[in-house]
């Protein structure tokens, strides 16, 4: 296979604004997160850090442009055929007939497939993972993990035209041109003087001849000066900006998932589905964040992300179980003044009656306090049982750090995990 690439170095193709430009980009990264969304959904927790092709309808392709008409109501008389007179009024084609759509020739043109290109890994990690980020990071510990940010670095002669430099593009084209045209602005500068000086003479002393060469090596110099390019792709200077490595803050995420006997092996997998995009998340965002896997189902066990994703142990179910192994790992290893502590709780939600009622207390008097964030997910088609409901009530007392979700089927995975996890503005 051979890859073309086609580099446009226009500044501003076929005279179209900077405005319109962006908008149709803006319409080009709406048709990749579209597609990327869907991608999620249709994967494996496998399948995830791969890149994916991307589908734009032939109609999207092209810039919006406006068209100048002859407007108004008008009549025209055209020649007949075998199928008309002359006279006779020719109805409009109903539906844009006569165009090509959707890789489908129409019967008097060239029709257009639809423009399909392939973004690559970190581009798909990109797509996914934008405008996300862990709420209410405060600032405790500076050297646990390092947060990334664009400074700017000096000029490059290449990028993208929302980051043109317009003062040294300028200064650049100026200093071209001066160079370029300085030999000819001294010679007509001579020459004027020149001619000056020739014009002053008293007309019987003038040498005509010599005059009318000087007045047309002027002109031609002159014009010469004027056909050089305002500015050129050479003199064009674009800001640069690389990734700085940010001192931030220390932090930790919970990671605790139900793998009791009722959580069937679709429930399962949509909740390690869920856990492995909040662990991509996490990797690709946050350098040093620690991650701690917690499985649970009559007991709770702290795993490697190996036996946390691929183990197939089971039992019954207490889920006070998970959050007491979460607090004695808080209290031994991550101390509240110094950590940003995150959790992400994964359940069918059947637990033992009695035990909803502590997995609320230890929530709301034990966990809430430490945790910057706690979200939970409820993985069932049906309806929601007694955790969920002791549950809204740690949600009513703690609304800002603590987020509550259903999943009914793997559509709304990708979904719920923007949702808890999304950008909130300032």
């Amino acid at each position: 296979m051979i890859n073309s690439y086609v580099i446009d170095r226009r500044l501003n193709g076929k005279n179209k604004s900077a405005v319109n430009r962006r908008r149709f980009l803006e319409r080009y990264r709406k048709h990749i997160k579209k597609a990327v969304d869907e991608a999620v959904n249709k994967r494996s927790i496998t399948d995830m850090e791969h890149g994916e092709s991307i589908s734009i309808p032939s109609e999207d392709i092209h810039e919006p442009a406006f068209g100048h008409g002859q407007g108004g109501t008008r009549t025209t008389v055209n020649p007949g055929n075998k199928e008309f007179s002359t006279g006779d009024r020719i109805r409009k084609p109903q539906g844009g007939a006569g165009q090509g759509q959707g890789g489908q020739a129409s019967n008097s043109g060239e029709g257009l497939d639809d423009f399909t290109f392939n973004i690559t890994q970190d581009e798909f990690l990109e797509f996914l993972f934008e405008d996300l980020e862990l709420p209410n990071l405060v600032r405790k510990d500076l050297k646990q993990m390092s947060d990334f940010v664009y400074r700017h670095a000096g000029f490059t002669n290449q990028g993208v035209p929302n980051r043109i430099n317009v003062v040294r593009s300028m200064r650049n084209a100026q200093a071209r041109r001066i160079a370029l045209s300085g030999k000819s602005r001294r010679r007509v500068k001579e020459l004027k003087a020149l001619i000056e000086a020739e014009q002053a003479k008293d007309e019987a002393l003038r040498d005509g001849q010599q005059l009318s060469e000087w007045l047309e090596e002027k002109e031609r110099l002159e014009t010469k000066i004027k056909r050089l390019p305002f500015i050129d792709d050479f003199d064009l200077r674009y800001n640069r900006s690389e990734k700085v490595p940010m001192p931030s803050n220390a932090a930790v995420m919970f990671c605790l998932m139900d793998v009791s006997g009722s959580m069937t092996q679709n429930t399962k997998d949509m909740a390690k589905r869920f856990f492995l995009l909040l662990y991509m998340f996490l990797r690709r965002n946050y350098e040093k964040i620690e991650v701690v896997f917690i499985r649970h189902h009559t007991s709770a066990k702290e795993v490697d992300e190996e036996e946390f994703f691929y183990s197939r142990e089971t039992g019954g179910t207490i889920v006070s179980s998970a959050l007491r192994m979460m607090l004695d790992v808080i209290k031994d290893r991550y101390p509240p003044s110094a950590w940003n502590i995150y959790a992400a709780q994964a359940s069918d939600g059947d637990n033992w009656n009695d035990d909803s009622p502590q997995c609320k207390d230890l929530l709301a008097k034990a966990i809430m306090p430490l945790v910057q964030y706690y979200s939970y997910i409820e993985i069932t088609p049906r309806d929601h049982q007694a955790l969920w409901y002791a549950y809204e009530d740690v949600r009513a007392e703690h609304s800002d750090h603590f987020a509550m979700e259903q999943i009914i089927d793997p559509g709304d995975i990708y979904p719920v995990f923007r949702q808890l996890f999304q950008r909130k503005s300032a």
